[in-house]
């Protein structure tokens, strides 16, 4: 259903049901992002749903990340895989910047682990693995993703995942300039990503180790007030090992996680394939090979395998004694030179995150659903935030003038100044106008859900199809984007799958008759021919597919067609010579054994099968050549199937 009123929704009026390119027509917001909202729409021209991914105003007009828009569309347009999202077309509509892609369906791994909280160890590495495929093939392409986090991965209805947002990847041959400018999301960014050092494969699997540590645990590995004091833990600070929060992880597992967590990039898995198969032998019930066990010591900072060493001894007591006092300062002086270090890497971070633009600053994003309008309003003031779009929507369960919900979420991080949408209930009715969805493919509840998310009803039928599966919608009234009046009734016809058909018997029955027959089942009629001795030229004397078969509508058959009998009678060559019963023979068809005898030297005796018997066309003929006097060792027999005897 329509809402009753819609202030200018960031990029896109979707009141006016905008097309991009007079081609995809926008029909409802789904997400928004730092850089670019997004929204569901439809392909007029195919028919399909997609999402349409749209660049906020304020970075429309910054060549940089106009640039970084293009070539997300490309880089991302060539990895074909089927755990990342598909890329359809890119361009500019007046001075607005879009992606199409794939519309997928389901939710994002971050909304599942905050609605369910931690997620079973052997679906957390089923979800890494996939990533790791997509992964792999992407750092094929020399593409880094950068921000790989679990808002980013899309849990599908099957519990496969597509891998998504390549919005700031980078190709590793890409000219464009980043400066000191850290872009990611300080939660599962890496520490020389938070740094602004340059980055590679490993990178990637950093930030999929910090989305393992919170599907596997239901919380992050490091949190803070801000972006800083988040991406500085990432820098200088070691997780709490997985296993303490969560005890039903298996050591395997945790080992896979720290490995890929670990904070110089030499120490993580180098490649995703290699992390994917220690996923994968994990899942498999095999030891992960590569993941080294992770030691933690009293001091709390992870080890891998520390392995004993040999320390040169100190002989001179009188030294030591002497340089007491010398040590002691020097002590003091290493002390603040790692507190040095510590603050300057602290300040690094800052400035590496703040130089992306001037209001980099994160907060934390209250939750405003329930409250009304006003006070919703102060509590985002309050916490730095401002309100944007305003949606008035009808709610039965939600008190007219109270906000149903917020875009982004609550506890997002957001730069302070960011605006946030708002859902503000407009009371129960039905009254207003809604556009009919685009029933076709889904099945029955998900066509009744889309129906009442609108505020339509539905009708059903069924009837077989032999172009969607059984259980899937085949056809529908009125058609997709029709706009009715809230509350009517839309009729979709729910396929049985393609029809049964029995298979007759044609045999016998002329090409034309035969083939009218079938084709008037619904079956895809092939011919070819043949001999018979039973049939007639041009009638039926084979089908495929037995009489009395059950096949699906839509199945293929294939007839042969009677040329006559193949029958052959043996023509009489007696006393011929043997050039000439060769001829003779070879031109009625058969082939030839010759077999020598006792007889008229050179002049053909007899043959088998007799003179004037009728034998299959093609079947071999034995010659019977007289060799002249008295036979004394026996016949010779010289086989001639190829016409040089």
């Amino acid at each position: 259903m329509l809402p009753k009123a819609r202030t200018h929704l960031t990029g896109v009026n979707v009141n006016e049901q905008r097309v991009f390119a007079n081609r995809y027509k926008v029909t409802e917001k789904i997400g928004m992002g730092g850089m670019a909202s997004v929204y569901k729409a439809t392909d007029t021209t195919l028919g399909r749903t997609v999402a349409i991914k749209v660049m906020l105003p304020q970075y429309a007009s910054d060549p940089t990340f106009a640039e970084r828009f293009r070539q997300e569309a490309q880089a991302a347009a060539n990895l074909q895989n089927p755990y990342i999202v598909n890329i359809y077309d890119w361009g500019q509509d007046n001075d607005e910047y879009y992606i199409v892609m794939e519309y997928v369906r389901g939710t994002d791994l971050k909304t599942a682990i905050e609605q369910r909280g931690k997620i079973h160890p052997r679906k957390v590495a089923e979800i890494a693995s996939q990533a790791c495929s997509a992964l792999s093939l992407a750092h094929g392409y020399d593409i880094i993703h950068r921000d790989i986090k679990s808002a980013n991965i899309m849990v599908q209805a099957d519990g496969n995942i597509k891998v998504m947002d390549f919005g700031i990847a980078v190709a590793g041959n890409a000219n464009m300039t980043e400066g000191s400018c850290v872009l990611g999301t300080a939660h599962y960014v890496s520490p020389e990503q938070a740094q602004g050092k340059p980055l590679g494969p490993t990178s990637d699997l950093y930030s999929l180790g910090v989305v393992m540590y919170e599907a596997s645990t239901g919380q992050l590995p490091f949190d803070g007030p801000d972006a800083v004091s988040v991406a500085t833990k990432q820098v200088n600070e070691m997780p709490v090992p997985p296993r303490e929060i969560n005890p039903d992880i298996d050591p395997a597992l945790e080992a896979i996680i720290l490995k890929a967590m670990q904070k110089d990039p030499k120490d993580r898995y180098q490649t995703a394939n290699d992390m994917k198969k220690d996923l994968d032998a994990y899942i498999a019930g095999a030891p992960a090979p590569a993941a080294a066990t992770v030691v933690m010591p009293n001091n709390g900072i992870p080890t891998i395998d520390e392995k004993t060493t040999v320390m040169d001894p100190v002989d001179d007591d009188d030294k030591q004694d002497a340089d007491k006092d010398k040590k002691k300062s020097r002590r003091n002086r290493i002390i603040v030179i790692i507190i040095l270090v510590v603050v300057i890497a602290a300040i690094a971070v800052g400035v590496s995150i703040a130089a992306c633009s001037s209001n980099a600053q994160q907060v934390v994003v209250p939750s405003v659903t329930g409250e009304t309008l006003d006070d919703a309003t102060k509590t985002l003031e309050n916490a730095g935030l401002k309100v944007g779009t305003v949606t008035q929507q009808e709610s039965d369960s939600v008190e007219e003038g109270s906000v149903i919900s917020q875009d982004p979420g609550a506890n997002d991080s957001i730069a302070t100044g960011s605006s946030v949408d708002l859902v503000v209930s407009s009371g129960k009715g039905n009254s207003g106008k809604a556009y009919v969805p685009n029933l076709l493919g889904l099945t029955e509840s998900e066509a009744e859900a889309a129906l009442a998310e609108v505020g339509l009803t539905g009708e059903k039928s069924s009837d077989y199809n032999g172009t969607y599966s059984s259980g899937q919608v085949c056809d529908q009234s009125p058609a997709a984007l029709t706009e009715v009046d809230a509350g009517s009734t839309v009729k979709y016809t729910v396929s049985q799958g393609a029809k049964a058909v029995s298979v007759p018997s044609v045999i016998g029955n002329s090409e034309e008759s035969a083939v009218s027959t079938l084709e008037g089942l619904g079956l895809n009629v092939k011919t070819t021919s043949g001999y018979s001795d039973n049939v007639g030229v041009g009638e039926v004397c084979d089908q495929s597919v037995k009489a009395g078969t059950e096949v699906n509508e839509g199945s293929n058959i294939t007839l042969t067609i009677s040329q006559g009998s193949d029958k052959v009678t043996v023509p009489d060559v007696t006393g011929e010579t043997k050039a000439a019963a060769k001829a003779d023979l070879k031109n009625a068809g058969f082939k030839l054994d010759w077999q020598y005898e006792v007889g008229e030297e050179g002049v053909v005796i007899r043959t088998d099968p007799k003179a004037g018997s009728s034998t299959s066309r093609g079947a071999t003929i034995t010659v019977y050549l007289g060799t002249g006097g008295e036979d004394t060792s026996g016949s010779t027999r010289a086989t001639d199937n190829t016409g040089t005897n």
